[in-house]
């Protein structure tokens, strides 16, 4: 571990939870906005866009990175890979002008981490807070940024596992701690790091280990997120991995309560509405289940209230708008699930690839497709899509919101739509 001299003074933004509106101003911190929950309250974001229409600014983007674009005071930041992932970068563009502020050469690499077709070598999403931007690759490594000057604070490049098909899962972040899920094929844990040093606080071994070994080691990994959320008057920290859902005191480390499953390479963020628990199982034949929030304790299967096998996505977060939950398949079927019963209210053919999570911005649903489409829907129980539109590249990267903007990050470029 390498550290170095680290800005203090910073201010923290707390994750409340459950978090489902924000303010509608320009912060939005991590991967699907503060609350993690892909929610906004702005009330007037566009409805219709082309390369033609409502583009404020466009900025190309140096190398290959699927990262999703974070935002604040004023500047937008991802990452990205620059000659196959021998050279990692921090981007950072201006808001109002587009301009590329800072582009950061973070990590370089002799040996390469492998990776699968279809990700990046720099797909976990930053994280800001207080003047830093907390930066991941996965294996490759960790840093934390001065967010005003670029300057490289700390970073660890020691946290080393085989996720097989490169790194996925974001960072999160707690008053005191910057939280990684490392569920690789060889070994599997979740650590808390200081993160004002980069320093390990805690590391904690999935408690499904020796349920792992019995299975082949592709089944091992996973590319889980964690979210922070207050269950039973507590902060927990809930993370997808491998065959576990697990709920963790973020302070410590330790296991609170888990659920079993059928899945691995889980991707998907958990949702929830402060009751209920929305997750999506993994890989292969992913499913969505409702687990009730109330009781959860040690091996708390019986918490499962509903499993939906239909139209689970293995990509795409899900989407709880008020008691209906929305979710898009790898192949493009959206569908409307009763998040009381997990009933399907409606299902529909919207396109045939998505990988980019969903947002609810002005009372409306944003669907992201990987051909550069975003299917605008209304919420209810009967299908109606509003709007279609068009991008000339495609969506890995989920949106953020700034005021009136979005902020949508496409596979070669950065774009302000308002």
């Amino acid at each position: 571990m390498r550290v170095l001299p680290a800005l203090l003074s910073t201010v923290l933004f707390p994750v409340l939870f459950p978090v489902l509106t924000v303010c509608a101003g320009d912060l939005w911190p991590h991967f699907r906005g503060p609350g993690a929950q892909g929610h906004t309250d702005a009330v007037e974001v566009p409805l219709r866009w082309s390369e033609q229409e409502h583009v404020v600014w466009k900025t190309e983007l140096p190398g290959e990175g699927w990262s999703s674009p974070v935002v604040a005071g004023g500047r937008a930041w991802m990452t990205t890979a620059l000659e196959e992932g021998k050279r990692l970068h921090a981007l950072c563009v201006d808001i109002q002008t587009g301009k590329l502020l800072h582009d950061v050469e973070v990590f370089t690499n002799d040996v390469v981490a492998p990776k699968h077709r279809r990700n990046s070598h720099a797909s976990p999403s930053p994280v800001l807070e207080g003047g830093l931007v907390y930066v991941h690759f996965g294996a490759m490594g960790t840093a934390c940024l001065d967010a005003q000057s670029g300057r490289k604070l700390w970073e660890r490049r020691d946290l080393v596992v085989d996720f097989q098909n490169g790194a996925g899962g974001s960072p999160a972040l707690t008053q005191s701690a910057l939280l990684l899920t490392c569920d690789g094929m060889d070994q599997q844990y979740e650590v808390g790091l200081d993160k004002a040093t980069g320093k390990t606080l805690w590391k904690t071994s999935r408690s499904a280990v020796e349920k792992l070994a019995a299975k082949s080691a592709d089944r091992r990994k996973a590319y889980g997120t964690p979210v922070l959320m207050t269950i039973g008057g507590r902060m927990q920290t809930v993370s997808t991995a491998s065959e576990r859902l697990y709920g963790v005191d973020p302070a410590t480390g330790r296991e609170l309560w888990h659920v079993d499953y059928p899945g691995f390479s889980n991707v998907p963020l958990p949702v929830s509405d402060g009751e209920m628990l929305y997750v999506a199982t993994g890989f292969m034949k992913p499913e969505v289940w409702g687990i009730k929030l109330a009781g959860l304790s040690g091996e708390s299967n019986a918490n499962v209230v509903w499993k939906q096998i239909a139209g689970a996505p293995a990509q795409a977060s899900p989407l709880l708008v008020k008691d209906r939950l929305y979710i898009v398949s790898d192949g493009g079927i959206a569908s409307c699930l009763n998040a009381k019963s997990g009933e399907i209210v409606w299902k529909e053919r919207i396109g045939k690839d998505f990988a980019a999570s969903p947002l609810f911005a002005a009372g409306r649903i944003y669907f992201f497709d990987c051909d550069g489409n975003t299917v605008v829907v209304e919420p209810g129980d009967q299908f109606k899509e509003i709007a279609r539109n068009k991008l000339e590249s495609g969506f890995m990267a989920s949106p953020a919101v700034v005021g009136k903007a979005l902020i949508l990050r496409t596979k070669t470029h950065l774009y302000r739509i308002e």
